[in-house]
Formats: C-alpha cells, sequence, structure tokens
C-alpha cells in the first residue's frame, strides 16, 4: 500500500480538543485560533459529579464535556461535520482508511493509555484524548497530529484501534469527525457576543448543585467533610481534583487562562474594550485556581500549615471571583 500524507499544518496545542477544531478549520481555510474555539463553544464551566467515576473518585470538569466544543463551533459557523460511532471495531478502521484515501483529515476521540508515542508516565485511563489522523505509511502505521507534541507523530494499526474502542467512562466508540463543507465568509463578530453571555449564564445559573459556581462551592463543603475521613483517603481525593484540575486535559486554570485569551481576541474583533477587562479578571481567576492546587498539593505533602479549611477557603475564594467574572461579562455585552 503507498503512503498516504495529507497536507496539515500541525500545531502544538494547550488542549486537545480546541487544537484539533483550530487544526481542522485552518486546514480548510478559516482563520480560527485555539481561544477563539474554545470561546465560540461556550465551553468554560465547572462541574462535580460524584456519580461519574474516574480512578474510583468523582469526575471534576472544568468544561463542558468532550464533543462539544467541535460541535459548537461547526454548528455556530455553518460547517458541515459528519461524526460517527461503530460498534465493530474492524468497521471503525475501514472507515477511517475510507476517509483518508479520500484526502479528509479525520478528527478522532481516543484513550490516551493506548496510544503508545505517550511517555509511560502520562498513559492512563482517560478515553477523551482529541487527534488528527493525517495519513498512514506503507507499514501501517497511521501519521498523527497530536495537538499535545510538539511534532507529528506515528502509531500501529493495532494501538490506534485499541484507543478508539477503550472500554470505560467517556468511552469514545470509536467515535471520527470530519468536515464536509464550510461557508464562503465567516463573520466572527456575529456568534461571539451570544456565546459569550451563554458562558456567563451558564456558571451562574444551573439549578443543580454540581455545576458552576453551586458546584464549586458543593466541591468545597466536600472537602471541610474530609477531617472525617482516613488521612490516606484525603490525601488521594485531593491528589485528584489536583490532577484532574492540572493534568487532565488544559485543566481548571489552564481553560480560565485560555479564556481569557478568548476575551482578548473578542475584544479587538467587537470593538469593545471592556472584554480586555474582563479578561484580566479571567487571568486572575485562573491564579487563584493555581493557588488553590498547591494549597492542596502542600496538604498532602504536609508541608506548610494549611488545613483542610483553607483548601475549602480558597476554593471559595474562586467561586466568588467567577461569580463576579459571570457579571462582568453580561455588563460588558449588554
Amino acid at each position: 500500500m503507498p503512503d498516504i500524507i495529507l497536507p496539515i499544518n500541525h500545531l502544538q496545542s494547550s488542549h486537545c480538543e480546541t487544537g484539533v477544531v483550530a487544526t481542522l478549520l485552518q486546514s480548510k481555510g478559516i482563520n480560527m485560533s485555539e481561544p477563539m474555539a474554545f470561546g465560540l463553544a461556550s465551553a468554560l464551566t465547572f462541574a462535580y459529579l460524584p456519580f461519574v467515576k474516574i480512578s474510583g473518585m468523582p469526575l471534576i470538569a472544568y468544561r463542558m464535556p468532550p464533543k462539544t466544543i467541535i460541535k459548537k463551533v461547526c454548528k455556530k459557523l455553518n460547517i458541515e461535520l459528519e461524526a460517527r460511532k461503530f460498534s465493530n471495531a474492524q468497521d471503525g478502521m475501514q472507515a477511517l482508511d475510507d476517509e483518508l484515501a479520500k484526502g479528509n483529515l479525520v478528527g478522532l476521540q481516543s484513550s490516551v493509555y493506548w496510544l503508545p508515542y505517550f511517555p509511560e508516565d502520562m498513559r492512563f485511563h482517560f478515553n477523551a484524548h482529541n487527534l488528527i489522523v493525517y495519513g498512514k505509511n506503507s507499514l501501517g502505521e497511521y501519521l498523527i497530529s497530536d495537538p499535545v507534541f510538539e511534532h507529528p507523530v506515528t502509531c500501529p494499526a493495532e494501538d490506534l484501534k485499541n484507543a478508539r474502542f477503550a472500554k470505560g467512562a467517556l468511552a469514545a466508540k470509536g467515535l471520527m469527525y470530519v468536515i464536509r463543507s464550510t461557508p464562503s465568509k465567516i463573520e466572527l463578530n456575529e456568534v461571539i457576543k451570544p456565546a459569550i453571555k451563554k458562558t456567563a449564564k451558564m456558571m451562574n445559573g444551573l439549578i443543580l448543585p454540581y455545576f458552576g459556581l453551586k458546584g464549586i462551592r458543593h466541591m468545597a463543603k466536600q472537602i471541610r467533610l474530609l477531617d472525617k475521613k482516613t488521612p490516606k483517603y484525603t490525601r488521594l481525593y485531593l491528589a485528584h481534583i489536583v490532577r484532574m484540575q492540572e493534568e487532565i486535559g488544559t485543566g481548571g486554570a489552564g481553560f480560565r487562562f485560555m479564556y481569557a485569551s478568548f476575551l482578548e481576541q473578542a475584544a479587538d474583533i467587537c470593538k469593545i474594550p471592556a472584554l480586555n477587562q474582563c479578561a484580566v479578571h479571567a487571568t486572575s481567576v485562573g491564579d487563584l485556581w493555581r493557588e488553590f492546587a498547591m494549597d492542596a498539593v502542600k496538604y498532602c505533602k504536609k508541608r506548610g500549615d494549611i488545613s483542610l479549611d483553607d483548601i475549602a477557603k480558597k476554593l471559595e475564594q474562586v467561586a466568588e471571583e467567577e461569580a463576579k467574572l459571570s457579571k462582568m461579562l453580561l455588563s460588558a455585552i449588554a
């Protein structure tokens, strides 16, 4: 089989899904940055889901669920996106080969654990990692643009199949997506303000206690309750929070920094200077998330005189500042 190598401008990115979206749209001639994709999708949020387990601990998310960004960006910009899942792994791999043969870049959702080009200490059971396949060589290896890495990589077919069809939470079920068509003209300023309004309301207005500001405050309560647990469980719980925040995806602070970058771009495109002030505040919120994570790490390693109540108070401070950001955003676009 001859090599298939499709043209692609590989981008190392802060976050896999936004990086994949930006690369796929740029391949179609659309000027799309990673932060703009994140902001247009209204992807910034918080969720504490005790009924969904990752390594036996609650799922904690700092963005909307996987696939949300690619779907929302394409819908808002009238871009035709075809997404498919498969019940049979062989059918899924054949469909991937067929799209490559047609000359299409293919986005995939996959499991980090089964991708051999990841360093061993970074391979864990996380099924929502996105990447782009842009070819296949004569050895049967797939050519991959993985936004996490500085340069493109290769992956044996069997490993990629395992990564696409891994079981467990957020299982991809072979999900692949291809951009079929794009409009002749993209007007970002028409979709930016509605996207900001949705983000602001979503952070502040959800009813259930597990989402947005209520979710952050709920997690603070759970941290205070740890004083009734064993020291070992307490350390595991706090370490899990930090891992979900700082290691999986771009993390809680990282998404706030990315949203700040989106707001700076939005201020320029929409001619709304107040959004620059919102960007400054979003950055300070990201800094607070980092301070919270640092306090949790210090507690786990018994460094400094930090109590569980101190950690919970820091998290409540984060909630207060995220509430201010929500109000600032609504005021700026009013």
